[in-house]
């Protein structure tokens, strides 16, 4: 404390400066009360307006760190010394600071200590994970503390107002300016489908574009059927549920929609939630958070719903690297059967196509004794002879312990849910504040869930159309050039590369040919990674689907945007490049055995 009491930044700072070192150290003991006469403001030594430093913008550097110091000193108790600075107009601003960074660094501290303890967990952990942000593209220089404190400044003192308190409106601007700088900031385009025109829309001026881009995969929002049943049931049961599940919420609807759901499923039981964002969250952060030293083992690429509710769960965590089964195995390899284990995974990675490696995992799942939690929220409705998903279409079911899916995708209506054995799924509803606190599910969507996941029982017609589409667009785009992002699922996802260029692309798309496709960026997929995510349904025929070949095809060779080729030149990205032919996961002769 001395040192800093007589060190000249210090007494750079207006009222160090004018107060003898010895009223300072007798104000650092005393509480506060009378002030001495001679660090009183009427004495002249608490300035009324900040003067001109002679050290600039490194007094008020200065003056943050030395306002660190004699706060922490001062934390258990309110010091004359402490009170007077906070008049200061440049020693109160710099306390105001260094209360935002404490409030905002606890948390910090607390994890670091976590991470401390297993950091060779998170070697491999992405973004996602830890704080979403983005590492530099190229090596920084390293920053000296001086210099980290001087860049932290302006940017901490910018959410103060003059009088030190915190200022949320510049705070709350401040964030979405790094959104608008690094281009990451997300633009919803006003998109308003037809049911009687699909896969059409109108925009916010009335005028119709084609949605391309849509998770209504097989149109079943305005199939005839599913309509009808939702409008009888609204007549009958009206417009909501009346409450959550275990005030008025609880209809036979709902149980009738969770035994067909674990009958699709092949599971002893199902429980519905609002979404599968909420099923994902609710279901990993309960079970993880009761079975007493859990340790869960994470696909890097997977879904933000599954990341938040392993840190939710704050369990141990390992991430294996994204479909790396002996990366996988060597993380399950350090923990006894005694262990309790959750393998967390998706069947289709929405944003690259790729598919995980179902029956593999669950075969390390038996051999270390952990369970598996399977996420087929973009495999539901789309795969296997009942529309299951992946693992039924790949004769796996039984070896996935939970498999989780979506309501409002290839079903066309909006929920989530969990199927799984009775007593885990009785335990989720049981525990989970996501499930029990939450108002059930309308009568008119479970209705129209039910339809259509029975429809889709007895119809492989819808998703044949949709995998045929598929094929037929890769195809093209393959053969101009344009780099597809080689998959074996039904997402065609063209890789741009740039945040920017995505979104114009996307604009050009929608004004120029009224085609609807919205680009991906940070975080979502990877920076430099950005793409347009492309997703044929049954409803998009040979004429839609000329409109928007032929218009990506003038986009990319009049902006000479990166090619296949060119992207192979640079060492390919994103699996653009690199030589690799995946085959498609449903065989062309199912295809034909249902469409001939």
């Amino acid at each position: 404390m001395e040192s800093l009491l007589v060190s000249s930044v210090s007494r750079a700072c207006p009222f160090l400066a004018r107060t003898p070192v010895s009223a300072l150290r007798q104000m650092s003991t005393a509480t506060a009360g009378a002030c001495p006469a001679s660090a009183s403001a009427g004495a002249g030594l608490l300035p009324t307006a900040a003067p001109a430093s002679p050290l600039g913008a490194g007094a008020s550097v200065a003056a943050a760190a030395t306002a660190a110091s004699f706060a922490a000193a001062a934390r258990n108790g309110k010091s004359q010394l402490l009170a007077a600075a906070r008049e200061c107009p440049v020693f109160g601003t710099a306390l105001a600071v260094q209360q935002v960074r404490r409030s905002s660094s606890t948390a910090a501290a607390h994890a670091q200590a976590r991470a401390a303890s297993s950091a060779a967990t998170f070697e491999s952990m992405p973004s996602a994970y830890t704080s979403r942000q983005q590492a530099p593209m190229h090596p920084q220089p390293k920053k000296s503390d001086s210099a980290a404190v001087f860049e932290a400044m302006p940017k901490a003192c910018a959410s103060t107002t003059a009088s030190g308190a915190f200022d949320y409106d510049v705070f709350f601007k401040d964030q979405l300016h790094k959104k608008h700088q690094d281009k990451s900031y997300r633009y919803f385009n006003n998109i308003n489908r037809l049911a009687q025109l699909y896969p059409m829309a109108h925009t916010g001026t009335g005028e119709h574009v084609t949605v391309w881009c849509s998770n209504d995969y097989l149109g079943m929002s305005k199939h005839p059927e599913v309509v009808h049943a939702m409008k009888s049931t609204i007549d009958k049961y009206g417009a909501g549920a009346g409450g959550t599940r275990n005030i008025a919420g609880n209809a036979e609807l709902h149980l009738s929609l969770e035994r067909e759901l674990a009958s699709l499923h092949k599971k002893d039981a199902a429980l519905v939630f609002s979404s599968c964002f909420v099923a994902n969250d609710a279901t990993l952060s309960t079970l993880a958070s009761k079975m007493p030293g859990c340790v869960i083992f994470s696909d890097a690429s997977n879904h933000a719903s599954m990341i938040q509710g392993i840190r939710n769960s704050r369990a141990k965590k390992h991430v294996f690297k994204h479909n790396d089964l002996a990366n996988l195995e060597s993380q399950l390899q350090q923990y006894d059967l005694s262990v309790p284990k959750i393998i967390a995974f998706e069947s289709v990675y929405s944003m690259s196509g790729n598919i995980g490696h179902i029956k593999e995992i669950g075969a390390l799942a038996k051999k270390y004794n952990a369970i598996t939690f399977l996420d087929e929220v973009h495999a539901v409705g789309m795969y296997g002879e009942t529309g299951a998903g992946v693992a039924e279409y790949i004769d796996a079911m039984d070896d996935m312990d939970i498999i989780t899916g979506t309501l409002g995708k290839a079903y066309g209506v909006v929920g989530g849910y969990i199927a799984a054995s009775e007593s885990l799924v009785d335990m989720v509803r049981s525990y989970a504040p996501g499930f029990i606190f939450t108002t059930s599910l309308p009568p008119a969507v479970v209705s129209g869930a039910l339809t259509a996941i029975r429809h889709l029982k007895k119809s492989p017609v819808e998703r044949a159309g949709q995998q045929l589409h598929t094929r037929m667009l890769k195809s093209t785009l393959t053969d101009l050039g344009i780099p597809v992002v080689p998959n074996p699922s039904h997402i065609v996802p063209v890789l741009v590369g740039d945040a920017e260029t995505a979104k114009s692309v996307s604009d050009e798309l929608l004004s120029r040919y009224k085609i609807y496709v919205q680009s991906i960026n940070y975080p979502t997929v990877a920076v430099g990674e950005e793409r347009l995510r492309i997703t044929p349904t049954p409803g998009h025929g040979p004429e839609l689907m000329d409109g928007l070949v032929a218009a990506l095809k003038t986009i990319w060779t009049e902006r000479g945007l990166k090619t296949e080729t060119d992207w192979a030149n640079e060492g390919g990205r994103a699996g653009v490049g690199i030589g690799k032919d995946i085959d498609q996961l449903v065989k062309a002769e199912d295809l034909r055995a249902v469409l001939q």
